[in-house]
Formats: structure tokens, sequence, C-alpha cells
């Protein structure tokens, strides 16, 4: 079950960074807009971390420029949602290949 809201450690820690770096990006990019709770900490919806995935892949992964990456949101976000979801797809169907090829391993 997918859980509402996300904090921002358990975001951090779904891309392997620092939280400072999640509430950096969070106030470079526009798409990122987390809730607030009444003690006013960021509560992240799973829509923030399909943003947070492309930002990452922009930054992290392509070595875009913070500038570089907002460009490429705001003239391409429709085609890079599409592209990393198909990444991810193919991230988690890899997984599972390694997977099942580990078990014949051991079975054989």
């Amino acid at each position: 079950m997918e859980k509402l809201y996300y904090t921002i450690s358990e975001v951090a820690e779904m891309f392997k960074v620092a939280p400072t770096l999640i509430r950096f990006w969070e106030s470079e990019f526009d798409i990122i807009k987390p809730h607030r709770n009444k003690k006013g900490n960021r509560q992240f919806t799973a829509e923030d971390i399909e943003n947070f995935r492309l930002i990452y892949h922009l930054v992290k992964v392509k070595r875009l420029t913070l500038e570089g990456a907002k460009r490429e949101l705001s003239s391409n976000i429709d085609l890079h949602k599409a592209n990393t979801m198909v990444i991810e797809r193919l991230k988690r169907i890899k997984s599972e290949l390694l997977e099942i090829k580990k078990e014949i391993d051991e079975n054989s």
C-alpha cells in the first residue's frame, strides 16, 4: 500500500541524498509543493516523489545545471515524466529478472 505522505528523511533516503538537498530542490523547483502539517513539517506526496525523480534524473544522471534542468522541465515536462516512468519500470524489471536468475542459479 502506498503512503499518502512521506517525510523529508524518507524522500532523502529514497534518492540517497541529504535532506538539505531535498529542501534546496524544493526552493529551486516550482513543481515541488509539499503539504505542511500543524507542526510545519513537510509532507511529500507521490506526485512530489515523481517530480523529485525527474529532477534527480536531470541533475544527477544527465548532469544538467539547475538552470538547464529548469529549462527542460518548463519545455518538456510530459516527455521527461514519460521517460522517467519507463526508466523506473525497466529498473524494476531488471531487478526481478536478476532475482529470478539468482533463484535458478541456487536451484541448479
